[in-house]
């Protein structure tokens, strides 16, 4: 018998309660896109530690999906191609070393880590995001030999070494096919729920050996300094020969919005329900800044141009990530914020990425306040219905009481994920619930209908009405006390919602 949910909490009207009649309608339920990253590369957020067995990596993921349903949040985005690797079994590209310590080697005994995390994320009514890095091949800090089936090793012509780093070159059209490959092969076996790229297109630029041979930039304070120009070459003068007219830098940002766009239309092509989402960095182009607002261009050094992709409709949800603090004026949160909005004319997704990890940072640490009043603006925007927290070590630790803040000031209620209609089909039909009134408690059986998700639950006690959301696998729902009304609402997995069914009255 299902177990009653921890998380059915008191919402209160902002007016003065009124006991409501038994057939008065509930409150709109919450749409809120609350999220955090899990990172593989590095052993960041998991799994810990290389070498962990089949069943220690599967408690540690239990444990992240298990507090992240503690908190009300409703989705993951999981790392699953840290550098043209794997953490699932592929024809394509070998395993990643972070699960075992040895690239190409399986988890022991030999289980598939991401359809466990799907399943498991599922069961909790959570959304997995599937998160790929579209170019980087290996990691600084990567300590095993590349395996035989690496991209560095079966094509070696698309992959550059830029520093200490391996890089699929975005010009080579065999590295973009690979990317894109890749991905649709995980969208088509795997039942996720998007898929979610990050920051990483032409590798950030490194400081050249020495003057010579180096691109002219400015540094954090303004000062000149020589960067090490990415070795795309060849496919450079292959551009040129064929009658090309753009200059290097436009070049560079075609080969990303080629993937970008193929992407977009790809995934939907396969499966209409997956999101298609985008974290790049948090400043926009330098001749479209605010007033005041200063820093790195992705524009003109990974030639990342976040704005067309959004104009173009190239992406279901923008996370930019907006790593600084509201009172940092050159990269202040809340000026960031509206910007994005501002440059989002299709009415796309808005769920800014939050540093939360920087709480307990040996240096520029952040209070958790600065976390909690970041969401507060968040909120204050309508066009911004979502977020995401880097990472979620820092949420599993609870660093300076932070999970305990969030679920006092911010995630006291569950929340649905936010309608995606430029996706979306008919909306999901009315649900099939019986109630049953049982001591101390109501029982509610529900039969999942075509295309449920999720369901939303309103309950009235007295003048208060408390919402919940219960998976579509989920047989049956207790909800404690003696309610004098339930409705339940059909959830499908873009986030639409059935007309409410009153289930129980009196």
């Amino acid at each position: 018998m299902a177990a009653l949910l921890a998380s059915c909490t008191t919402i209160k009207k902002p007016s003065a309660p009124v006991v409501s009649a038994p057939t008065e309608l509930p409150p709109a339920s919450p749409h809120e896109f609350r999220a955090a990253w899990v990172s593989t590369v590095a052993n960041i957020d998991w799994p810990t530690k290389q070498n962990l067995n089949a069943a220690q990596q599967q408690a540690e993921a239990i444990a992240i999906l298990d507090r992240a349903k503690a908190l009300n949040m409703n989705a993951v985005v999981l790392q699953v191609r840290p550098s043209a690797d794997a953490i699932y079994p592929s024809k394509l590209e070998p395993w990643t070393e972070y699960l075992t310590g040895a690239q190409g080697t399986p988890p022991q005994p030999m289980y598939d880590p991401l359809a466990f995390w799907v399943a498991q994320a599922h069961a909790r009514g959570l959304q997995l995001h599937a998160w790929f890095n579209p170019y980087r091949a290996r990691h600084p800090g990567a300590k095993s030999p590349l395996a035989a089936n690496h991209i560095a090793k079966t094509n070696p012509a698309a992959v550059k070494t830029y520093g200490k780093h391996l890089w699929m070159d975005p010009a080579e059209d065999s590295a973009s096919k690979q990317t894109l490959d890749v991905v649709l092969d995980v969208v088509r076996r795997y039942d996720i729920d998007g898929v979610h790229i990050d920051d990483y297109f032409y590798p950030y630029p490194i400081e050249a050996p020495n003057a010579e041979g180096g691109a002219a930039a400015l540094d954090g304070n303004g000062a000149a300094k020589a960067e090490l120009d990415f070795p795309d070459q060849p496919a450079w003068q292959r551009y040129l020969a064929s009658g090309g007219k753009l200059d290097r830098a436009s070049w560079r940002r075609q080969n990303v919005n080629h993937l970008i766009e193929a992407l977009y239309t790809g995934i939907h092509k396969e499966k209409n329900w997956v999101l298609f989402g985008i974290s790049p960095f948090g400043l926009g182009k330098p001749d479209r800044r605010p007033a005041g607002i200063m820093g790195f261009s992705q524009y003109d050094k990974l030639y990342a141009d976040a704005e067309l992709w959004l104009e173009s409709g190239w992406l279901d949800y923008l996370s930019p990530q907006l790593y600084w603090a509201i009172d940092q004026k050159p990269q202040a949160y809340d000026v960031l914020l509206d910007y994005w909005i501002a440059q989002n004319r299709k009415g796309r997704h808005i769920w800014p990425g939050l540093f939360t990890s920087r709480i307990g940072a040996p240096s520029k640490d952040y209070p958790p306040a600065e976390i909690i009043d970041q969401i507060k603006v968040t909120h204050a925007r309508p066009g911004a219905t979502g977020h995401v927290h880097f990472s979620m070590a820092a949420l599993m630790e609870n660093r300076k009481g932070i999970s305990d803040q969030l679920k006092a000031a911010h995630y006291a209620s569950p929340a649905l994920v936010p309608a995606t209609p430029w996706l979306a089909g008919a909306k999901p039909g009315a649900p099939v619930v019986t109630a049953k009134r049982e001591a101390g408690a109501v029982s509610l059986k529900l039969a999942p209908g075509k295309g449920d998700a999720q369901y939303a639950i309103w309950s009235r006690y007295g003048s208060e009405w408390r919402f919940t959301v219960a998976p579509a696998s989920q047989a049956e729902v207790r909800l404690a006390g003696e309610p004098a009304a339930v409705f339940v609402n059909a959830v499908d997995r873009l986030g639409n919602e059935s007309a409410p069914v009153a289930v129980l009255g009196k």
